[in-house]
């Protein structure tokens, strides 16, 4: 055995597989695990885990730090909770390929769709890229905490074959699809992980424009498949509305064929259409039962929006007496708030029109749910909602609305499960994570940063899942591990990852489980430009390990910086020559 750097001696071992924990200890040299058993010898570091849970770190396969990527070394709040490995590039958005003149149209899809400020990325980005091959290149300048993979957006890549007509939707040339076809081959051959593409109406600009990449004929998403069939690798990422429900599901079926590779799609349950991803599902395991490499994303929790006074959303933005004070420091706009006449004029108004998404809120207090104690109930009892309570009390739900709001000077929030709620629990989405064909996913890292903070969401899935839920039954304890590890690992191609066994990546979190909490959401303003994002922590992430070298102690950097581009598919340990050495 090689002399050894690394020992995490004596946790309670969940290596990944979805079998049952061992108590052992992992040893590490050169970054990998060389071993996995009693009595390892003694190494340069120590990790004492006795009593504590040890586990692969985590592999989140959907997140959009496409442009965090390129101006900061770590991928907070992803690496200070659990992840050692995340990939960007969903759902169609992203900054390369990019021709001179364009970046803006990139920029404002990005701010649109993802929610991260378009001003933040105008001075983040250095632009000095044109292909996919110079933007990956861009990224290998910095080091990073942990492993970063992208893939190729359509959006962009749409934008670079056909500029201003791609941005319009549009139909694509015979031309201009073979050139989608190579651009893709081109970027799968660099190291691209994959290609992803949006399809719904939800998706739209910060000019309110609907993307690019919707109605992009079958014709032109044929050519982009056969480019990932002429390189021979990659997967395909999917979000759509499934409008014409038979005609979608069958061409991303045939598009797995042309490429001969899978494709993931994104599930939830809406409000407005409810039972859709009972149909989804339905046909899923149909075309899994005949063959087609399918799999559905899921959320573990409601997606849920974070509605604050420092946040992007609330639901009295809309107010014209809030207009007034929208662009006051947040001190300031509490201490207007707090004027008893400026209280009952904002309540007595009615939302300006022209804002249906915020001005629908008022009519959803039946699922806003005040944030204390320092804490989320993402599986929050309907019966404490803000509508139940005003109605309890026989008050204007707007009265206890404003009160949450000013709650710790501005800072507080109200939790309004978007989707993934419609029936006030989440018994539909343990039926979703029960099925062997979805991952556990969409923690949407580094988007939505004013709204939405679901990267925590490995965390919950412990915590909620496999130990407080209280509403229902809960989820075994290996098998969630291992499906954010192994199974979404394996879902993009990084076979050398999310197993805790000789020869993979030394890639490892060391969790005190019995105090493993996730805190409430908060406001920080960090981002280029000052701008805002949402960030969580977590207490009980004793160790977080990539590739053998400790990154965070109890939450604080080491200031270890071991991450790396990822390029490309990454093949399985050789488990023979393990074993030689």
């Amino acid at each position: 055995m090689k002399p050894l750097d690394l020992v995490v001696r004596g946790g309670t071992v969940f290596d990944g597989t979805g079998a049952a924990p061992i108590v052992a200890d992992i040893g590490v040299a050169d970054g990998r695990i060389v071993a996995v058993g009693p009595d390892l010898p003694q190494a340069a570091q120590e990790i004492d885990a006795r009593g504590l849970m040890v586990t692969p770190g985590w592999v989140d396969m959907h997140t959009h730090y496409d442009g965090q990527i390129t101006w900061d070394s770590r991928m907070t709040p992803s690496s200070t909770l659990g992840a050692t490995t995340v990939v960007a590039g969903n759902c169609g958005v992203g900054f390369a390929p990019v021709r001179k003149g364009d970046e803006d149209t990139l920029v404002r899809l990005m701010e649109g769709v993802e929610d991260i400020p378009g001003a933040a990325l105008h001075e983040g980005l250095s632009w000095n890229w044109e292909s996919f091959a110079e933007y990956m290149a861009a990224i290998e300048t910095l080091p990073h905490d942990i492993d970063v993979a992208v893939q190729l957006p359509h959006g962009a890549l749409r934008v670079y074959v056909m500029g201003e007509r791609g941005a319009n939707r549009e139909p694509a040339t015979p031309e201009e699809t073979q050139a989608m076809r190579e651009l893709t081959r081109d970027a799968i051959r660099a190291g691209a992980l994959g290609f992803s593409t949006t399809r719904t109406m939800v998706h739209r600009t910060a000019d309110g424009d609907l993307t690019p990449t919707l109605g992009a004929s079958r014709a032109e998403m044929e050519a982009i498949a056969q480019g990932l069939a002429d390189a021979g690798s990659g997967v395909l990422q999917w979000v759509s509305d499934f409008s014409d429900f038979d005609e979608e599901f069958s061409l991303i079926c045939d598009l797995t064929k042309i490429a001969g590779q899978p494709l993931t799609f994104s599930m939830v349950q809406a409000d407005v259409v409810p039972d859709m991803w009972r149909k989804q599902m339905a046909r899923l395991d149909e075309a899994v039962a005949q063959g087609y490499p399918l799999k559905a994303q899921v959320a573990g929790r409601p997606v849920g929006l974070m509605l604050g006074l420092q946040g992007s959303a609330h639901p009295f933005i809309s107010r014209p007496a809030y207009q007034e004070i929208a662009h006051l420091p947040l001190a300031e706009k509490v201490a207007r708030m707090r004027d008893p006449a400026f209280r009952a004029r904002l309540i007595a108004e009615k939302p300006a029109k022209g804002h249906p998404f915020i001005n629908s809120l008022a009519g959803a207090y039946h699922k806003m749910y005040a944030v204390e104690n320092d804490a989320v109930d993402y599986e929050p009892d309907p019966a404490t909602s803000i509508g139940a309570k005003a109605k309890a009390l026989g008050v204007n739900p707007d009265e206890l609305v404003y009160d949450a709001l000013l709650a710790d000077e501005g800072r507080a929030f109200l939790f309004f499960p978007m989707h993934n709620y419609c029936e006030g629990s989440l018994d539909n989405v343990r039926t979703m994570l029960a099925s062997p064909n979805t991952l556990s996913s969409l923690s949407d890292g580094g988007a939505h940063v004013g709204a939405i903070c679901d990267v925590s969401l490995p965390t919950f899935m412990l915590t909620h899942w496999c130990r407080d839920r209280t509403r229902g039954p809960g989820l075994d304890l290996a098998e969630t591990i291992r499906a954010q590890t192994k199974d979404t690992a394996e879902a993009v191609g990084l076979y050398d990852r999310g197993v805790l066994a000789p020869g993979y990546l030394a890639d490892i979190n060391v969790i005190d489980f019995d105090r493993l909490k996730l805190k409430a959401p908060y406001m920080v303003y960090d981002l280029p430009t000052g701008a805002r994002r949402l960030m969580q922590e977590a207490e009980g992430y004793v160790a977080t390990i990539k590739a053998g070298q400790v990154i965070y102690r109890d939450g604080v950097a080491t200031g270890a910086l071991p991450g790396r581009l990822i390029r490309g598919r990454q093949p399985a340990p050789d488990a023979t020559a393990q074993a030689a050495e």
